[in-house]
């Protein structure tokens, strides 16, 4: 009777969910050049809507600096307009026909931004594998009540399933965590660098007066 039940189903559905929510994820700018961040704007050109990967080669020449080699000059234009309208909040710089994008400081407030998006994105992903949980789980009563499984099945699938959401919430927790820490980062070495060259002019100028002190 196990048979009528494969939890490895269930199993699938929360890991396209998770694939679901890194997609996402790489969209947002967070100060590092990501070319999935362009996945989200698509360019109305030849008769319909598409994605500036099939109008372009997208590479990333330099850490916060993407840059986009349009191959028809016709449609630099409109890859650029699209840009500009998006929420990236990026003005593309053009040469020909490639196009630039130098990825800005974060803002503090930017960066306070993006972690309630992020934390919210990761709620969603949670909820989306909770679902998914809930709906193996109407599944074996359904079975259960047609005796299609036992007592002792329906109880052990309960488990797995259980076991499998958990892995997969966990999974979720990684990720938010992960991305949160470069959010940060990027944060944190752009406002101490800034400081540590002060306090190395700072130590300079005090090791000056002592030598002249000395004298």
């Amino acid at each position: 009777m196990s048979s009528e039940f494969n939890e490895s189903d269930y199993s699938s559905k929360m890991d396209k969910s998770i694939q679901s929510l890194k997609r996402d994820l790489s969209t947002l700018r967070t100060g590092r050049a990501n070319p999935d961040m362009l996945s989200i704007i698509k360019i109305d050109v030849y008769g319909q809507k598409m994605p500036i990967e099939q109008l372009a080669t997208i590479s990333v020449p330099e850490p916060r600096l993407i840059s986009i080699q349009v191959w028809d000059k016709s449609n630099v234009s409109m890859i650029d307009s699209a840009i500009q309208k998006s929420e990236l909040g990026i003005n593309p710089q053009i040469d020909g026909q490639i196009v630039r994008l130098r990825i800005p400081d974060l803002t503090e407030e930017r960066r306070k931004e993006l972690i309630k998006i992020l934390k919210n994105m990761g709620e969603k992903g949670k909820i989306s594998i909770r679902n998914i949980r809930r709906e193996a789980n109407e599944e074996l009563k359904k079975k259960l009540k047609e005796k299609k499984i036992s007592e002792d099945e329906n109880a052990n699938f309960e488990k797995k399933i259980q076991k499998v959401t958990d892995t997969h919430i966990e999974n979720i927790d990684k990720i938010l965590s992960e991305k949160e820490k470069e959010i940060l980062q990027i944060w944190t070495r752009s406002t101490t660098l800034p400081l540590l060259w002060m306090v190395m002019e700072g130590g300079v100028k005090k090791e000056e007066k002592l030598e002249t002190s000395d004298i």
